[in-house]
């Protein structure tokens, strides 16, 4: 039994921490789901000029305006078999900052040996993943090229107005918590969103994904 995170990473996939290896694993293969509930330390933004890029990324929960500190969040990893037969798993967020909801959503699926990430609540934007392990088993994500997709219309989305994610997660043994990292940045107007949390995952078996995890729309392309 394999996921498709283990796939993409392929052999370096077993120097992740165990239970980082554990939480990739989550799939339909292996029968197993998670919701991890914890508190993002720190939600930041860049200048205010960035506010218009996060603002357009809120309009289908793809960035998060907002910023806080000490921010409950609720992850939720759910496999599914979409409408076209692939298996997905859901990176849904979401945030309660000064009392008010925040959701960003993603979903992920293994298509020619690479992750793609589908942002947004109608998979408007798919993002190339490249996953590496570094050598405290942690798991390091950089995004690469993006595509728009709307209807029939579908191009490559120029950088210089979206930005490039980079995040590191790993397994502290010493508090029991996972621990993530992740920072936005504009090829040329710097930093755009970031955050950095710790969460506790609850278990569970895979079984049927949650309406409310579930995109609006599919998109085929990737």
């Amino acid at each position: 039994m394999t996921s498709i995170f283990a796939e993409a990473i392929g052999v370096d996939f077993a120097r992740l921490h165990p239970m980082m290896q554990r939480r990739f694993s989550v799939g339909l293969d292996g029968g197993e789901a998670c919701v991890g509930r914890g508190v993002m330390t720190e939600i930041r933004r860049g200048p205010w000029w960035t506010v218009p890029f996060l603002q357009i990324g809120k309009l289908r929960n793809i960035l998060v305006p907002a910023v806080g500190s000490d921010v409950p969040f609720v992850i939720w990893n759910r496999p599914y078999r979409d409408p076209f037969g692939r298996e997905t798993v859901t990176f849904v967020r979401e945030y309660e900052i000064d009392g008010r909801p925040a959701r960003f959503d993603a979903t992920m699926i293994l298509a020619d040996g690479r992750i793609v990430d589908y942002l947004g609540t109608h998979q408007h934007l798919a993002v190339d993943l490249d996953l590496t392990v570094d050598d405290e088993g942690a798991l390091i994500l950089r995004s690469g090229e993006q595509r728009f997709y709307e209807g029939r219309f579908g191009f490559r989305f120029p950088m210089l107005f979206s930005g490039r994610a980079s995040l590191r997660e790993h397994f502290d043994e010493r508090d029991g918590r996972f621990h993530v990292e992740m920072r936005v940045d504009n090829e040329r107007f710097g930093f755009l969103f970031g955050y950095r949390g710790s969460f506790t995952c609850e278990w569970m078996p895979a079984g049927e994904a949650p309406a409310h995890v579930i995109p609006h729309r599919h998109e085929s392309r990737v």
